[in-house]
């Protein structure tokens, strides 16, 4: 059990982010301080726009051509999907910490391999701890932040001193640009980088010699426990589609854009959120090929001389001079011998089933189906997305 803890690994604590929190007391000594962080960000990124667009009247309809209260994306962005980017670490937290020991318990990585393993996390934790990667994070920030074009965004109107052009913003444009926007890319930056390290930590692995049962009746060969893995990720995604719907939805409300034009757009933010949060458990994909390939030579080897046995001493009726194989209580009779060739059949290429994929399809698409019932009628939309997922 020691061991197994040795090599217990969060993708949060120990990071360059968590050790500045640590030391200005924004995490507490004992826990990790999420609803706090999570509060003081949202209030500081959302209260000082909206009590200068209060004080500007340029909240409420009437005021300006587009008030600050009809931009769902930047109330969205600020008390909803920050705060998500933040509680996000708990269940990330939650979610790994158990993945890397299984891979002992369940004797996945043999006595052989264990030093290996040891390895490969030694490794992935000096990444993790690494300042170089967080000094190239707030490069991006600072180079986003320089080369984004304000003059363009239709997200400052509110903000805007003619309600025309954003070429010369109020305060509270200001700190949408300087504050709130680079908060939420920096948080997302730093979960992109949390997935990296989760897909360089799984290709590691995968590497090893690991010890795939073909029969395991989770069909991916005993690592359907890595289903877990994209629910460290759900928060993300729903931040992520939050945002995006948010800025939808006022198009829809105030521009009378159709949603049935958004429907290319709202299908590639699914695909891509799937692929990209799904992509490190299709690193097994070798592996467990691999194993199927040659799994249903050698079961269909063994199936074929039990057929063989049987039919010579039941049908032929001749006497069979080893009898270990018919005898074998692992075996037992003709229909669990098919049943072992049969749970080799159905072994998944790799660990992605339902849960996985619900566990990011559901929170990238809760938020669309919110634009979307903006126009279509709710009863007809959930049973449409239920018909989908059966």
């Amino acid at each position: 059990m020691d061991e197994e803890g040795d090599l217990a690994i969060s993708l949060v604590r120990g990071d360059l982010l968590f050790r500045v929190e640590r030391a200005v007391g924004l995490v507490p000594a004992a826990g990790s301080g999420i609803g706090r962080r999570a509060i003081l960000l949202a209030a500081l990124t959302w209260f000082p726009l909206s009590l200068w667009a209060a004080f500007a009247h340029r909240v409420l309809p009437g005021t300006v051509a587009e008030p600050l209260l009809e931009h769902f994306g930047v109330h969205v962005r600020c008390l909803v999907a920050i705060p998500l980017l933040v509680i996000a670490e708990a269940m990330a937290q939650a979610q790994t910490l158990s993945i890397v020991p299984y891979f002992l318990r369940s004797g996945l990585v043999t006595e052989v391999e264990r030093p290996r393993l040891r390895e490969v996390v030694s490794g992935v934790v000096r990444l993790r701890n690494a300042t170089l990667p967080w000094a190239v994070m707030a490069g991006l920030v600072i180079a986003w932040i320089a080369l984004e074009p304000t003059t363009t965004s239709h997200e400052l109107l509110w903000a805007a001193e003619d309600s025309t052009a954003t070429a010369r913003l109020g305060f509270g444009g200001w700190w949408l640009v300087f504050v709130a926007r680079p908060v939420f890319v920096a948080l997302l930056l730093v979960w992109l980088w949390r997935l990296a390290l989760v897909f360089l930590l799984l290709g590691r692995i995968a590497r090893l010699d690991l010890s795939i049962v073909p029969s395991h009746p989770d069909r991916a060969g005993g690592l359907g426990f890595l289903e877990r893995m994209p629910l460290a990720f759900s928060l993300v995604v729903l931040a992520v589609s939050a945002v995006v719907a948010s800025q939808w939805a006022h198009q829809v409300v105030y521009h009378g854009v159709a949603v049935q034009s958004l429907f290319a757009p709202m299908a590639a933010l699914v695909v891509i959120a799937m692929l990209l949060f799904l992509s490190p458990l299709l690193l097994f994909l070798p592996k467990l090929t691999g194993a199927k390939r040659k799994a249903l030579a050698d079961y269909g080897a063994l199936v074929g001389e039990h057929g063989r046995r049987v039919r010579r001493r039941w049908i032929l009726g001749e006497k069979v001079a080893d009898d270990g194989l018919l005898d074998a209580p692992e075996l037992g009779p003709v229909a669990d011998t098919l049943t072992l060739y049969e749970a080799v059949q159905k072994m998944r290429p790799a660990p992605i089933g339902r849960r996985a994929a619900m566990a990011i399809a559901l929170p990238a698409v809760i938020p669309i189906v919110v634009v979307l019932a903006l126009q279509i009628p709710l009863k007809s939309l959930v049973l449409g997305l239920l018909k989908a997922i059966a």
